[in-house]
């Protein structure tokens, strides 16, 4: 199945392929809940992100990711880490055009994982990514 989105002005648009059905989480740090954040990743599908103009690309933490967010309109569509020479990214179900309001972020915790710890579970949990 294939998913597209963007943020609200259409500087950043995004796409997301996957043979498994959305399961949202719902990350509980500061960030994503003050941006009510869903994300959802498969490893084995794909994600494309498209920028218009340079987004901001906020770190915070370990300081290991970048959380892209709209400079224009201020959206969050989603973070992005370089693990090991690839990218791989975890999107914002809030900005799919079709965010599927009825499916609710399972809640999740990381804190006190490391730095490692959290490249290992990007890894393994997030979604292949190529930036157009």
């Amino acid at each position: 199945m294939r998913h597209s989105g963007r943020c609200h002005c259409g500087a950043i648009r995004l796409a997301f392929e996957t043979d498994k059905p959305l399961a949202p989480r719902a990350c509980q740090c500061g960030f994503c809940r003050r941006h009510w954040a869903r994300t959802v990743s498969d490893p084995d599908g794909s994600a494309a992100l498209e920028f218009s103009g340079e987004p901001i690309r906020y770190r915070f933490g370990t300081r290991t990711t970048d959380y892209i967010i709209c400079a224009t309109c201020g959206v969050y569509v989603g973070a992005v880490a370089e693990i090991g020479g690839a990218r791989y990214a975890t999107l914002n179900l809030n900005a799919f055009d079709e965010p599927r309001l009825d499916l609710a972020g399972a809640p999740v915790s990381y804190d006190g994982e490391s730095a490692a710890a959290k490249a290992e579970r990007r890894r393994k949990a997030w979604t292949p990514l190529r930036i157009r």
